[in-house]
């Protein structure tokens, strides 16, 4: 029987699966999952053009404990901002190699094309996951 704490672990994988299966039906390219440094981590880093997405994806399996895009709040939104910053600056310099090698520890990611010598724009988006019905609150912050 899977303990508590697996379930959860469980039920984040599923959302994230979600999530990323919800951007690339949009035709972004999800690049990066999972990317995590000392400081936090990213659930999905997609592209499309020249628009880099952060997205935290929170899945919940009732609202017993509130929405799920309620947990995103300034603390957990001011981290995800310097996480954004400190990815974008190991792919510009290269350190992170065609993912997260060195900076992330489990990190999941593909190669993409998209230069960082042109102007790109950021957004911040929060995935919401309930009972397998996924929302998403683009440009949440």
């Amino acid at each position: 029987m899977a303990t508590s704490a697996e379930r959860r672990r469980d039920l984040g994988r599923r959302g994230e699966d979600l999530a990323a299966a919800w951007y690339e039906a949009r035709g972004y390219t999800v690049v990066a999952r999972n990317w995590s440094c000392a400081a936090g981590e990213l659930d999905i880093v997609a592209v499309k053009g020249a628009r880099y997405v952060f997205c935290e994806v929170k899945a919940r399996s009732s609202v017993a404990f509130g929405h799920p895009s309620e947990a995103v709040g300034p603390k957990k939104q001011a981290r995800l901002r310097r996480l954004a910053a400190m990815w974008l600056a190991a792919m510009r310099s290269g350190k992170a190699g065609a993912g997260a090698q060195g900076l992330g520890r489990g990190a999941r990611s593909a190669p993409f094309d998209v230069p960082f010598d042109v102007p790109f724009d950021v957004r911040f988006d929060v995935v919401s996951v309930l009972a397998g019905e996924v929302e998403v609150i683009e440009d949440a912050f």
